[in-house]
């Protein structure tokens, strides 16, 4: 017999075998009818794998947001088998499909290229195989039986090669004549399959290694419901139009150009615009909290890293490049190759930093502190460089060079949980500034990690304190902290529900030892500070990219690059238009004459376009009453306005950042 713990506390007591289903009898007939599948000891399982050992079960229905990964990961085995009667049992071969937080894909090497044309036929096969509700079943085979079964797959055959040889094969066959080496967990049956969706046919290196094979992955996702699949279409299709790369072309903010590097940003006057009102309103924050700025190099030598630890923990994501001291008439290699091996041998080895902390420490150490001094609150807009693969750079959202709003505070214990609680109320205010909604996470230690449990438990505890102490909801992430330390993750929520990384906040007992930092204290002993690393946008490329998304590219008055635009009727008011130009510029405002020939509704479109808040629109009439024609990218036609008052009502919305 083994026992089955319940959520509830409860233990029930079942023959070993018992499976989902049958303990889901027990309580409930309705639970039989609705579980889906289940959580045991921590794993999800489907309703039919038999439990053979004693623990915790959670059991699972449509209603519980895990079950979508089972219901998702059934959909992948689904479009593989479509995909393998379409294109041919043998031509196709299949790689892995598992399930993702937004729905799934399936890896296939074929030889044929795939259309997103041609999802809509693969979606008919895969309804087929629904509406034969086509039962999954599970089997553990052996080595050699797998072996067997997969000698036309060579992407299963090597990950049979890598398990272990006392580990469990499961294969899970769909109906009779189609089967996947898999862990599971499934439905019971296809038909359970009520609504889905293929999205996308991409290129994918086989495990993400561009020195693999590239195949072809199909993207798509499942909801239990159609109401829910016809929710989530919709914030795809509203998604796409707030694309920030296509807005960030439209808008003329930024570009990355392959011939300089990937995920490189160059801002355009339009793009500096609004990252320098940005950052210059986070400048002011900072100043009006105590805090000091600094600037630090871009390059420093690789033993400072060693120091740090993140030459042995992040040294797959730094750049490193070797610089030779040499005297000015020494030449240096030569046209083809910059340095000749024996110059390489001599030569130092630098990082581009993809942290700033190291050198905010270097700051710190380089006069005596004492314990009076600190708190010390330092930041800089550092700029970093992180190796990303190419494939996975994304418009601002996933770069390799990239500037953060980079704080580092060094205090002593008794003042840490009030400098965790003042960057929160600095993150508080950015959140309110740019109307954001958000979710607090906690990130604890993870697997990989320097420093002590005590001081790990004692930052943790630091953490949630000041977050209780504060009001604040919370969420633990079990091994999600910084190898140097826990840390406060903020996701970010924009307009349309999504969330993106944004404010951290991490307590490092770590670094001031490495780094042997210190502060003499008022018994005249010499005592390590606490460090706190926090960022409030984090990545500022980032930050803007989801202010792109979450206004649709349509700013708010303060941060518009261009906030208004004067359309003459005619040339014949272009004198009164200059009038009115100069008036507002003398005012601050960022406006635009437009003086090109043309008619106005062709610059009205062309305003509308670059999403410019306010068009202001002069002729005879508002000439001879000294007026504009105001109309309001948010307000519709505002109407006839004297000048002064436009002044005065733009003036309004930008310094309270309406």
């Amino acid at each position: 017999m083994i026992e089955i713990r319940l959520p509830d506390g409860s233990i029930m007591e079942f023959e070993k075998g018992v499976t989902v289903k049958e303990i889901a009898g027990k309580i409930a007939k309705s639970l039989e009818k609705n579980a889906v599948g289940a959580v045991f000891n921590g794993e999800l399982i489907d309703t039919l794998t038999p439990i053979k050992v004693s623990g915790d079960v959670k059991i699972l229905t449509a209603k519980d947001e895990d079950s979508l990964h089972i219901l998702r990961h059934s959909a992948s085995h689904v479009l593989a088998k479509a995909v393998k009667r379409i294109y041919g049992e043998d031509s196709v071969k299949l790689a892995i499909g598992p399930s993702t937080s937004e729905g799934f894909y399936y890896d296939f090497d074929i030889p044929e290229s795939i259309s997103e044309e041609d999802l809509g036929k693969i979606e008919e096969e895969m309804s087929k195989i629904i509406k034969a509700k086509e039962p999954f079943k599970r089997e553990v085979v052996s080595r050699e039986k797998a072996l067997e079964l997969f000698k036309n797959e060579p992407y299963k055959l090597e990950l049979i090669s890598e398990l272990s040889d006392d580990a469990e094969i499961t294969i899970y066959w769909l109906g009779d004549d189609f089967y996947d080496l898999c862990r599971g967990p499934h439905v019971e049956h296809a038909g359970m399959i009520k609504a889905f969706k293929l999205l996308s046919v991409a290129g994918a290196y086989w495990r993400g290694d561009s020195r693999n094979r590239m195949l072809q992955r199909i993207y798509g996702t499942a909801f239990w419901k159609k109401s829910q699949l016809d929710e989530y279409l919709h914030r795809l299709e509203e998604a796409k139009k707030r694309d920030h790369r296509i807005l960030g072309k439209q808008l003329d903010l930024f570009s990355i150009h392959e011939e300089a590097g990937p995920g490189l940003v160059f801002w355009h006057p339009n793009g500096a615009i609004l990252r320098q009102t940005i950052e210059n309103w986070a400048e002011e924050e900072h100043r009006k909290r105590g805090y000091e700025r600094v600037y630090t190099p871009h390059l420093m030598k690789a033993e400072l890293w060693k120091t740090s630890g993140h030459y042995d923990f992040y040294k797959e994501n730094m750049f490193f490049v070797p610089v030779v001291e040499h005297d000015e008439d020494e030449k240096l290699g030569n046209e083809e190759i910059p340095l000749t091996p024996e110059e390489i041998k001599r030569a130092n080895w630098y990082a581009v930093k993809p942290m700033n902390c190291p050198a905010h420490i270097l700051i710190y150490k380089s006069q005596p502190r004492s314990y009076r001094d600190l708190p010390i609150r330092y930041f800089e807009f550092g700029t970093v460089y992180r190796y990303e693969k190419s494939g996975s750079l994304h418009g601002l959202l996933r770069v390799r060079g990239f500037t953060q709003d980079d704080g580092h505070i060094f205090c002593r214990p008794e003042q840490l949980k009030e400098e965790i609680q003042s960057v929160l109320d600095y993150v508080m205010d950015l959140l309110s500034t740019f109307k954001l909604d958000y979710v607090i996470n906690i990130g604890t230690k993870p697997e990989k990690y320097i420093g002590t449990d005590e001081q790990w438990e004692h930052a943790t505890n630091s953490l949630i304190e000041a977050l209780k102490e504060r009001g604040f909801d919370y969420n633990i992430v079990e091994g999600d902290g910084a190898f140097y330390g826990p840390k406060i993750d903020i996701a970010v929520l924009d307009a349309i529900g999504r969330k993106w990384d944004g404010p951290t906040i991490q307590v490092d007992f770590n670094l001031p030892e490495r780094f042997d930092v210190h502060y003499v204290d008022r018994d005249g002993e010499k005592k390590r500070p606490v460090l706190v690393h926090r960022a409030i946008m984090g990545s500022v490329e980032r930050f803007i990219g989801l202010l792109i998304e979450h206004y649709a590219g349509l700013f708010p008055l303060w941060l518009a690059p261009v906030q208004a635009v004067i359309i003459p009727i005619s040339d014949k008011y272009m004198n009164y238009a200059d009038e009115v130009y100069r008036k507002l510029k003398e005012a601050g405002i960022r406006v635009k004459l437009d003086d090109e020939s043309g008619k106005v509704g062709f610059k009205i479109r062309k305003a509308e376009v670059h999403k410019i808040p306010y068009m202001l629109i002069v002729g005879q009439k508002e000439q001879e009453s000294r007026t504009v024609s105001v109309r309001s990218k948010k307000e519709g036609d505002v109407g006839s306005m004297p000048l002064d008052k436009l002044v005065d009502k733009l003036k309004f919305e930008i310094e309270n950042k309406i």
